[in-house]
């Protein structure tokens, strides 16, 4: 082959070359990955609901806060309700106060308020009775703190039932009040002159229970009665009979009893009197 043809052929192979070179797509030399990262900004989160009781029948605004260790005068403004009490089955009741919300109560959601109405206490009720003394050594009253005095009731209190204690008040332990022993059917007692409020089974864990207001601070249980003798509205006086006797838990013949103060139980032991 002649040198000039040579040559041509060398030239259009680099032409075939350079024009392959050029029709490739050029490739980065660094990939970038895009991520998603996540903000930084605060997530607002709801603020829990308070607490809240649908009313059923038997119920009654004292059971309630009862059940619920309410200070019936608060669970009565937190629902715009009136000096009569008055609650309507199917009616929603806040169990705390706006914007807040109740610690956790042990026993879980309430069980029970009946539609009643609420008079104040009669200026003068009748003067307590003296309670008769046993032979059974009960615990001496303990003394109450000197930071938190509480005001005095109207009388003084006396045992609903004479027998041995067998459950001691225990905040700790969930023991609200005392569990007091006794013989079934026996009498159980008013501790203090006032008005019965709840009269009822409604409220578990209690059996038959009657609960009695004494003051506008000071509320008072009787429970795991046999039978109950008084009824909602009653007025009582101090050492009248409320109930009888049942069986507790332990199927024992048994009265449990508690002082609340606001809403709050007391350790009966610190209120009523030594025997």
């Amino acid at each position: 082959m002649p040198r000039h043809g040579s040559r041509l052929l060398l030239a259009g192979a680099a032409a075939l070359l350079l024009a392959a070179c050029g029709s490739t797509p050029k490739k980065s030399a660094h990939t970038t990955h895009h991520h998603a990262t996540p903000q930084s900004a605060s997530v607002s989160r709801p603020r829990p609901a308070a607490p809240t009781y649908t009313v059923k029948p038997g119920d009654t605004l004292y059971s309630i806060a009862f059940r619920n260790q309410i200070d019936f005068h608060d669970l009565a403004n937190w629902n715009d309700i009136g000096r009569d009490y008055l609650i309507h089955v199917g009616q929603t009741l806040r169990l705390a106060p706006p914007g807040g919300s109740l610690p956790s109560v042990a026993g879980g959601a309430p069980d029970a308020v009946s539609a009643t109405a609420s008079s104040d206490l009669p200026a003068s009720a009748p003067a307590p009775k003296g309670s008769s003394s046993t032979s059974r050594a009960t615990p001496s009253p303990q003394p109450r703190p000197a930071s938190a005095p509480l005001p005095p009731l109207n009388g003084n209190w006396q045992w609903p039932l004479n027998g041995p204690i067998l459950q001691r008040f225990s905040a700790d332990d969930d023991a609200k009040g005392i569990d007091i022993g006794g013989d079934e059917g026996q009498p159980v007692l008013a501790a203090a002159p006032g008005k019965v409020v709840y009269s009822g089974s409604a409220l578990k864990g209690y059996g038959e229970l009657v609960i009695i207001k004494h003051s506008e601070d000071y509320l008072s249980a009787y429970g795991y009665n046999r039978k109950r003798l008084v009824e909602e509205g009653q007025q009582v006086a101090a050492g009248q009979a409320v109930a009888e006797v049942g069986q507790g838990p332990q199927q024992k013949a048994e009265l449990h009893f508690e002082i609340r103060y606001k809403g709050q139980p007391l350790d009966p032991l610190a209120l009523l009197p030594g025997r």
